[in-house]
């Protein structure tokens, strides 16, 4: 056994010796980065990759999950702060799941589902007020930790104590509340979401008005409720009339660019563009009246009522006086006359009518273009040659850009003239700069020579070497000749004494290499002796 491992390892240390000192160290290295390669992977695959299942953990929520955890052989990751718990990756549904159903994480909320669990018999009108309380303020923290943007909350509640009494003020105590949240790094709440907190909180609580609540941040800021504060609706509408103001005019610079890019070129024109709108609303009221019947004028008639009335009367029978204007006489006043008759005649029409009686509410939209001005600079076809850009061409764009001009203005109620409309745009020709470009390209190109010069000069470095290398070994082979003795001592090789045919070999092959001629006179001797 011991002879069969001593030949296996002749044999293998032999094979090793044929092999040059560089073959060697990079056969070494090979086999020991194989073995790393291979520890590497065998290390990952076999290592447990932990996920996040639960982040900004309350301490007793935090508590209970690692106790489940422990409880079910889990194994797991607890954050230096103790928010955070981590799990391996394959089992995070499944304790979600299970931490779920036993309803372990109540993000430090107790909610209505506390009372579920316990009795309340034998508990006390103060215990169960206490109780009830936690459980609106638990389930509004719920409420408020859905949003997105916010990772906790506390909600403090004071309920005035209820008496069959009258209460002594003209008022009766009302509810308050406050809170304060916790908005998470790099989001923010705007105004609508603060104002849903407020509508969220006053509506779960009986008798809380809004005015009673106060909302802030974990800094200290407070969140204003909108409703009933002039200065912060003012804002609110002068910062959406600006970004209104912008997007309209970000919306007509991309549009008149991206069409003249497509003509001209795309880095061949810039386009400026300012605009002011105006956002005043105006209400106003109609009350008009008109005629169903629209060629007579007339309207409908709903009812009629005619009155005809006769007298006859005979005065032949009467008495009466001579007519005159004495002094007991009246002046214009019929005298008596014994031989007429008198007959008159009365007609009276009453006719009612409907007409049409409209009213109309009218606001007008706020959203109205004051002014609106567009610049643009084209680069001419030659460069430093504004002529090159004919006349044709920019009189075509100054076409488009007065027609975009004319509709955007269509609804300022002003009466603009072609003239006016050609002052508000601008086309000129002009070489542009570009000196980042340039420097860039430089830069760029410094860089790019620079390397090309770095492997030039590593080249010329490694032939210099290769080339020095093998004059000196040319150099010292010379004088190794020089310096062997005129008469030929042939080698000779011991095969008497040695047992084993590879050693044999081994020789010749070594000497064969380094010294060939020797080895050929060698070769000769023995075919004369033989």
């Amino acid at each position: 056994m011991n002879e069969n491992i001593s030949r296996y390892w002749s044999r293998i240390t032999q094979y090793w010796n044929q092999f040059s000192k560089a073959q060697k160290m990079t056969f070494a290295a090979t086999v020991i980065l194989v073995i790393l390669t291979i520890g590497i992977i065998s290390y990952n695959f076999s290592k447990t990759e932990y996920a996040l299942a639960y982040t900004n953990l309350q301490p007793s929520d935090a508590a209970a999950i690692k106790g489940y955890l422990d409880g079910a052989k889990i194994p797991y990751q607890l954050s230096e702060d103790g928010k955070s718990i981590g799990v391996p990756r394959s089992d995070v549904a499944s304790v979600k799941l299970a931490v779920e159903s036993q309803g372990l994480n109540k993000t430090g909320n107790i909610g209505y589902g506390e009372f579920a669990k316990s009795s309340t018999f034998g508990t006390t009108d103060k215990e169960f007020n206490v109780k009830y309380i936690n459980a609106v303020q638990g389930e509004l923290q719920q409420l408020i930790n859905s949003n997105n943007a916010v990772s906790s909350s506390k909600v403090l509640i004071n309920m005035p104590e209820e008496s069959v009494f009258l209460p002594k003020g003209a008022e009766k105590e009302k509810a308050s509340a406050s809170v304060v949240v916790n908005v998470k790094p790099g989001y923010s709440l705007d105004q609508a979401k603060v104002d849903t907190m407020y509508n969220l909180v006053s509506h779960s609580v009986k008798g809380l008005p809004v005015e009673n609540i106060t909302i802030s941040d974990q800094n200290g800021e407070p969140l204003e409720y909108s409703k009933g504060n002039n200065k912060i609706n003012n804002a609110n509408v002068a910062l959406q009339n600006f970004e209104i103001n912008n997007q309209f005019r970000n919306d007509i610079q991309k549009n008149v660019q991206q069409m003249l890019g497509a003509i001209l070129g795309r880095d061949k024109v810039i386009v400026q563009v300012v605009s002011t709108m105006n956002f005043d609303q105006m209400n106003t009221k109609q009350q008009l009246v008109t005629a169903p019947n629209a060629v007579d004028q007339k309207g409908l008639e709903i009812s009629v009522q005619e009155i005809q009335k006769n007298y006859t009367s005979d005065s032949s029978a009467g008495t009466g006086g001579v007519p005159g204007t004495g002094q007991t006489d009246i002046p214009g006043y019929p005298g008596s006359n014994t031989n007429g008759k008198s007959q008159s005649e009365e007609l009276q029409r009453t006719v009612n009518s409907e007409v049409n009686r409209i009213t109309n509410d009218i606001i007008a939209t706020p959203y109205v273009v004051k002014d609106l001005t567009i610049n643009v600079g084209i680069e001419p076809p030659t460069p430093n040659d504004p002529n090159s850009l004919t006349q044709e061409t920019k009189d075509a764009v100054q076409r488009i850009l007065v027609n975009v001009v004319r509709a955007a203005l269509a609804d300022n109620k002003q009466t603009l003239t072609d003239e006016d409309l050609n002052k508000k745009v601008t086309v000129f020709a002009h070489q542009f700069a570009r000196p980042n470009a340039d420097t860039t390209a430089n830069a760029n190109s410094m860089l790019l020579y620079g390397a090309l010069g770095g492997v030039a000069l590593a080249l010329l470095a490694g032939g210099g070497y290769l080339w020095m290398r093998r004059r000196k070994a040319r150099e010292q082979a010379e004088e190794e000749l020089d310096e062997q003795p005129a008469k030929l001592e042939f080698p000779t090789i011991d095969i008497d004494n040695v047992t084993n045919d590879n050693q044999v070999r081994k020789q010749l092959e070594t000497l064969a290499k380094r010294k060939p001629e020797e080895f050929v006179n060698l070769l000769r001797t023995w075919l004369v002796d033989e």
